[in-house]
């Protein structure tokens, strides 16, 4: 299945039912490679639509210190970015459909060289890459190879944006947008409740492709608020990768709490929207 389907069909899927795309974040061979995949069994089982996944990086600057300190573990291991697309193809081998989207920094496509980067993407059944320091105006810098190489190139729309940058990213973003609700870095600290919504509004006139909300997620409460405020989708980071710095010393209570979690979430993506709108 090409890659620009995966999402397409997945927000068919949950928009038919009035539904929101739950899609969960981790960072990939952390705590350790083989706890890394039941982790990502268990978001897959437990209700997730998609997967966002992180390759670690000694340096995400939009993320905050939870996923910061999740990002050590991998880096102390040497699992290499090579290592973190193999395990990934793992991933795509045991769920063929499942739309697969990775969030990483420019530097670490620089270091690969950007057409072998979004090459190696493509070969393990990457969907999405969302270069989280790249601003859709930087765009043409990665824009065409990852075109070239079947990759959906992903942007983020930040609720302060011009009404101009609205307009090139709801052009250059592919797939999906991710759309802030608030500024900063990623966390669960700020209550999505802070939102700013009239952005979104401007994002869907401008056609932009399905809009899924990254920051300021952490319990069902803020996946209802999202849905008032018209999104197609969510993702949960730092609440999972929160468990996982807690717990990675006891796997299975770590599983146990992330599969609850998931659920809980993925319940209230899951319920019918269509009168919270």
């Amino acid at each position: 299945m090409g890659a620009n389907m995966r999402y397409q069909n997945m927000f068919n899927k949950v928009s038919s039912s009035n539904h929101l795309a739950y899609i969960p974040f981790v960072i990939v061979g952390d705590p350790n490679e083989e706890l890394s995949l039941q982790i990502i069994d268990q978001l897959v089982e437990n209700g997730a639509d998609g997967l966002e996944l992180g390759l670690a990086f000694s340096d995400p600057v939009a993320d905050g210190p939870v996923i910061q300190q999740a990002a050590l573990r991998p880096l102390a291991n040497h699992f290499s970015i090579k290592s973190g697309l193999s395990l990934i193809g793992k991933v795509r081998a045991k769920y063929p459909e499942l739309p697969i989207g990775l969030l990483t920094y420019a530097n670490l496509v620089f270091a690969q060289g950007i057409e072998s980067f979004f090459n190696q993407c493509h070969e393990v059944g990457i969907d999405s890459v969302l270069v989280a320091d790249c601003p859709v105006k930087e765009s043409q810098l990665f824009a065409a190879k990852a075109d070239a190489c079947g990759v959906q190139l992903v942007f983020i729309a930040p609720p302060d944006a011009s009404d101009d940058t609205l307009r090139q990213i709801a052009e250059h973003s592919k797939g999906y947008t991710y759309v802030l609700s608030r500024k900063g870095i990623t966390g669960t600290e700020v209550a999505a409740t802070q939102a700013k919504t009239d952005f979104l509004g401007k994002l869907k006139a401008f056609n932009s492709p399905p809009l899924v909300q990254g920051f300021g997620i952490s319990e069902p409460k803020h996946v209802f608020d999202a849905a008032n405020a018209g999104v197609d989708g969510i993702i949960t980071g730092s609440a999972i990768v929160n468990l996982i710095n807690q717990h990675y010393n006891s796997p299975q209570i770590m599983l146990e709490q992330i599969g609850d979690y998931v659920r809980s979430i993925a319940q209230a993506a899951h319920t019918d929207h269509a009168n919270t709108a």
